[in-house]
């Protein structure tokens, strides 16, 4: 149905606007002869392969993984010191009233 219906938008007659006064005669400007500089940062982003890309972040991402998980252990490792010196202070406290 929808073929047909193209069918008949195709094979009307379209209007042609022939308006003499809407012509507009063009104009003589000079040309322009100044040079355009290249950014260089739209150099570099067509140089570089996705694949690459890809890579490098996946790389980024595997070492700021590694530095958490190195920066939790220490973290854990703080508090059990911290916690093993608390409980040899309360420890030492009893000791001293008993």
């Amino acid at each position: 149905m929808a073929k047909n219906r193209n069918k008949s938008k195709r094979n009307a007659p379209t209007a042609m606007i022939t308006d003499e006064t809407a012509i507009v005669s063009p104009q003589v400007t000079a040309m322009d002869t100044s040079e355009t500089v290249v950014s260089s940062r739209s150099q570099v982003s067509r140089k570089i392969k996705k694949g690459v890309q890809m890579k490098r972040t996946k790389n980024v991402r595997k070492q700021k993984a590694i530095a958490k998980a190195v920066s939790q252990n220490e973290k854990s490792a703080t508090k059990v010191e911290k916690n093993e010196s608390k409980t040899l202070r309360t420890k030492l406290a009893k000791n001293l009233y008993d």
